[in-house]
């Protein structure tokens, strides 16, 4: 059956699959080498990016931050854009994980791991630039909170503890959620794949899973738990990255509409990247009976639904500006308007939201080379609205003789672009030796589509007076 046939009502996936079948389809990649064209491609030029990464770090260490654009008064320049852009890409793997499991939506299924491992990854690339933001990031463990003989303590009013809180959490949560969720699927691994060192890594990340009831009722348990405590990330992480905007006195920051506009900005983004991931792995692996065309059908109703509140969040923030009458809130919505960033908050406004009207119809989110067209320009479009936030709001304070330009020099688009790489390059890596889908779970979802299956022919023998099969 093809990918793309339209699945019974019922049905979250394809008729025909059985588990050895989808056992064998996810474990592919992992079981049997050689990689296809399009996995050797993005992992060259993840690597060539990972190494354009270690050279930026070098050259930043050796010069220290002055080699970045960033003066006074844009003391934040792509730095802290490409944090809040990173981290705003990796709310979707939390969300189709932990929300979409405590409500019960069985199609995160084939789409939780991928965006999980997205989630990881992302994070880690927001992480790193604060770092190397400190100027001495060799001095990095101040931030926390620990006891020590210099009476030091951090600052807890300071964006870096906020950030550190932030992005320790996240992390945490975040990895300990991927790891217990892949436990059923590295004992799979364990007992399929072939060499003795390979069965001994699996298995011990497999931490002695033997199938049972008791550990299937303890896994499912730990499972929901962790679920629970992943769902305050989606609002409290990005919230916290809002509230260090908008609890500042800044014009254009100052606020309250921001914690719940960074929130879904950031699910906007991360739901895109999610896109574009499925689109990959379903041209590279094969992995259409899995992903499905209504897998990537609810994708883009989800895009389109978040990019509209996205899209209220920019009203909303320039009416506030409007009607408040505050001279340097107004003089900042012009300056974004008309002004010398008008360039970056109009690719942000037709980027995100022109391309996105195609998704009300579903013959557009059918087209992959359609939906993978209006997901790329989400996540430009994502990016220029940090730049437009961060840079165009910092470059005029309230005295003008401290205005000043910014441009972002060579060594901060060379440490983005590695960035980029270095997401692929794990990406890649995660992909060959992991399962990139759930092989536990998609197992569950056949289940449930067989006994909703019978339910089904039952009802309709009844009707027709049979005895039920």
């Amino acid at each position: 059956m093809s990918a793309d046939t339209p699945s019974t009502p019922h049905r979250t996936l394809p008729p025909g699959l059985t588990d050895r079948s989808v056992t064998a389809e996810i474990t592919a990649p992992i079981r049997r080498p050689p990689m296809p064209r399009a996995w050797l491609a993005l992992l060259a030029v993840g690597g060539a990016g990972v190494a354009l990464l270690a050279v930026s770090v070098f050259w930043l260490f050796y010069q220290g931050v002055g080699i970045w654009g960033i003066n006074i008064p844009v003391n934040w320049g792509l730095a802290i854009v490409n944090t809040v852009w990173w981290i705003g890409i990796g709310h979707a793997g939390t969300f189709i994980s932990a929300v979409l499991l405590v409500t019960g939506q069985p199609w995160r299924n084939s789409l939780n791991r991928f965006a999980e491992a997205m989630t990881l990854f992302a994070a880690s690339c927001a992480a790193l630039y604060p770092l190397l933001h400190l100027g001495r990031p060799f001095y990095f463990y101040w931030v926390f909170p620990y006891p020590n003989v210099m009476h030091l303590w951090p600052q807890f009013r300071s964006p870096l503890e906020w950030d550190m809180f932030a992005f320790s959490t996240y992390l945490t949560v975040s990895l300990v959620f991927w790891y217990v969720g892949m436990i059923p699927d590295m004992a799979a691994l364990r007992d399929t794949t072939r060499g003795s060192g390979r069965r001994v890594f699996y298995g011990l990340l497999a931490l002695g899973w033997r199938g049972s009831a008791v550990h299937w009722a303890r896994w499912r348990r730990a499972y929901v738990l962790l679920a629970a405590i992943a769902v305050p990330l989606v609002v409290s992480v990005h919230s916290g990255v809002a509230m260090l905007f908008a609890g500042g006195p800044v014009a254009g920051w100052n606020n309250t509409i921001f914690p719940p506009y960074f929130v879904l900005g950031a699910v906007f983004s991360g739901f895109a990247v999610v896109i574009l991931l499925a689109i990959v792995l379903r041209a590279a692996f094969g992995f259409g009976d899995l992903v499905t065309a209504r897998h990537m059908d609810l994708l883009g109703q989800w895009l389109l639904a978040t990019g509209l509140m996205t899209g209220y969040g920019y009203l909303m923030d320039a009416f506030s500006a409007w009607y408040g009458g505050d001279p340097f809130e107004v003089g900042t919505l012009l300056d974004r308007l008309s002004g010398d960033y008008r360039v970056s908050y109009w690719a942000a406004v037709l980027l995100n939201f022109l391309p996105l009207q195609l998704l009300w119809w579903p013959r557009a989110r059918a087209s992959m080379p359609l939906l993978a067209t209006v997901a790329a320009s989400v996540v430009v479009g994502m990016w220029f609205e940090r730049f437009m936030l961060v840079t165009g709001t910092l470059s005029k304070s309230d005295l003008p003789s401290a205005w000043g330009e910014y441009t972002p020099s060579v060594w901060e688009w060379t440490l983005f672009a590695g960035l980029i790489g270095f997401f692929l390059f794990a990406f890649c890596l995660f992909v060959r030796f992991f399962p990139a889908i759930p092989i536990a779970e998609v197992k569950e979802v056949l289940r449930e589509d067989r006994t909703a299956a019978d339910r089904t022919a039952d009802a309709g023998a009844a009707d027709r007076g049979a005895p039920p099969a």
